[in-house]
């Protein structure tokens, strides 16, 4: 399915449509999740990837096999253990006729769920860096290209610790977003009790809304809404504000500003907007910062916490005032 040749404006409000098609159609296997899937969208239009933190049995990976569904796009999933290597996940090659050939892994696809990635070892989450980076794998010293579009959704359980491997900053740098999903609600969660009593699979009924084609059109468009002056500097100065916040002894990196620029053009996008408002960018601080702060030990024991720092952070800076108003 093409998004319709269209310019500016209209180039904007054809990525709403299709965000409101996705959106209804996720929402038929997953409950109270419009957020989420959101982040999710934003990940796969800005180019990046998403971190999804949540406890199990609230609907993560079934939120995943949904989107990736009403996209017609490619998907895997990966579990994450202390005995996966990294060639489990990019390929390997086996001798085979007196020659070798190579055996693509999972990552082969447009979406990779890695479910606890925190369970694998340092040494296959470092597998995934190139990957998530470069779009590309290097086995056997030969370099071969990932699928486009290529979008990796990680899992991690923030509860249980025995038996993980914290993710190190260079790879949590490298997620574009971090997504939660939460408890539904009462009334949603009886709708899901509901759904495995009418349907055997509610997945079943996630219709596809689009296809790889028309991902990459949106994409093109994501790259022409428009920042103004104002509100690039309020974006850089919430991302420098964290580097002198004392709770913290490492603040957003100069490619945490680029990564909120990008999910801003994306966020607006979505709302069938041309320009970024500061308002989206003060929705998608949170979500693109937090995992990417490192909090003061001492203070970390006082009760500071990402998501209070940022809140703070949005409070002292200045928001810039559209003219006219």
């Amino acid at each position: 399915m093409d998004l319709p040749a269209r310019t500016g404006a209209s180039d904007a409000a054809a990525v709403g449509g299709l965000w409101a098609r996705l959106r209804d159609a996720v929402a038929q296997a997953v409950v109270d999740a419009e957020r989420p899937t959101r982040l999710l969208a934003v990940a796969l239009l800005a180019d990046g990837h998403a971190l999804i933190e949540d406890v199990p049995g609230v609907g993560k990976t079934v939120l995943a096999r949904a989107f990736s569904r009403a996209l017609d796009l490619g998907f895997a999933r990966v579990q994450g253990t202390p005995d996966l290597l990294p060639g489990d996940v990019t390929g390997s090659s086996v001798l085979q006729g007196g020659a070798f050939r190579f055996i693509p892994g999972p990552i082969f696809t447009n979406v990779l769920l890695v479910d606890e990635v925190n369970r694998a070892t340092p040494r296959t989450q470092s597998g995934l860096l190139e990957a998530m980076q470069e779009r590309q794998v290097s086995v056997d010293g030969e370099t071969r290209v990932l699928p486009d579009p290529f979008l990796v959704l990680a899992t991690e359980n923030p509860i249980e610790l025995e038996g993980t491997f914290a993710l190190p900053e260079a790879q949590l740098d490298r997620f574009l977003v971090r997504v939660g999903l939460g408890y539904p609600s009462a009334a949603g969660e009886r709708a899901i009790a509901r759904r495995y009593r009418e349907r055997r699979e509610p997945l079943d009924s996630v219709p596809v809304v689009a296809d790889a084609a028309a991902i990459g059109e949106a994409r093109e468009v994501v790259r022409t809404v428009l920042v103004s002056d104002d509100v690039e500097g309020y974006l850089v100065a919430i991302c420098r504000a964290t580097r002198d916040h004392p709770d913290l002894r490492l603040g957003a990196s100069p490619r945490a500003t680029v990564a909120l620029y990008r999910a801003s053009q994306a966020w607006a996008a979505l709302d069938g907007r041309a320009f970024v408002l500061p308002d989206d960018v003060a929705a998608l601080a949170p979500a693109v910062l937090a995992h990417r702060l490192l909090l003061d030990l001492d203070r970390e024991l006082a009760g500071a916490t990402a998501a209070r720092v940022l809140s703070e952070v949005l409070a002292s800076v200045a928001v810039p005032i559209p003219p006219g108003r």
